[in-house]
């Protein structure tokens, strides 16, 4: 392979990881006065999807925007671990051919359930401790959540059917035409291109 088109496609991974985290940042930043309405699993996941682990470096980099903006918080370890999660298991869906708009919804209600559930052991742990009392303070903190993650889980349960093979779809002919090989997997390193 020559440097000029090693140089290529790193710039064109750059390109494209920078484009994912603006997409996700804006697409939080425009929806954030409606608490629990979110396209940032959306956008995860097809990205997981479609790009594979490089939309988890997106991921990670939207984590960092975010605690530039905000700060850091027990929210920061909770985005660390979901996020990434949440790319990977749509990668893994993705690289499966995975087409069933009920099999890819179904995924992401259980995701967005853990997620209530590990903001609630992350926050009540790191805040309070792990050992008096924990299971009871962990049910109160919960519960106090639970209508915001209903409607995370409404949300994503109608965006993810209508939205996601859509946009995948139209992602996977962008890929298709921004690499030199359509049939490269889209590696984070050159040695296999």
């Amino acid at each position: 392979m020559s440097l000029k088109h090693a140089t290529s496609i790193g710039a064109k991974k750059v390109a494209l990881i920078a484009i994912m985290t603006a997409t996700i940042e804006a697409g939080k930043l425009a929806l954030s006065a409606i608490p629990n309405v979110e396209v940032v699993s959306l956008l995860c996941a097809v990205y997981g999807y479609v790009f594979g682990l490089v939309g988890v470096v997106s991921i990670v980099l939207f984590v960092g925007i975010e605690t530039l903006i905000w700060g850091v918080n027990t929210w920061v370890l909770s985005y660390l671990i979901y996020w990434p999660t949440v790319c990977m298991i749509y990668w893994l869906l993705g690289r499966h051919k995975v087409k069933s708009r009920l099999i890819i919804t179904a995924v992401i209600v259980v995701l967005t359930a853990f997620f209530g559930v590990l903001t609630s052991l992350v926050d009540v742990g790191l805040f309070s401790g792990f050992w008096d009392n924990f299971w009871q303070r962990f049910a109160i903190y919960y519960s106090r959540g639970i209508v915001f993650y209903v409607v995370q889980i409404a949300c994503n349960a109608i965006v993810f059917p209508l939205l996601f093979l859509p946009l995948a779809n139209v992602l996977t002919k962008f890929k298709d035409k921004f690499l030199d090989n359509p049939n490269d997997s889209f590696p984070l390193s050159n040695s296999n291109a």
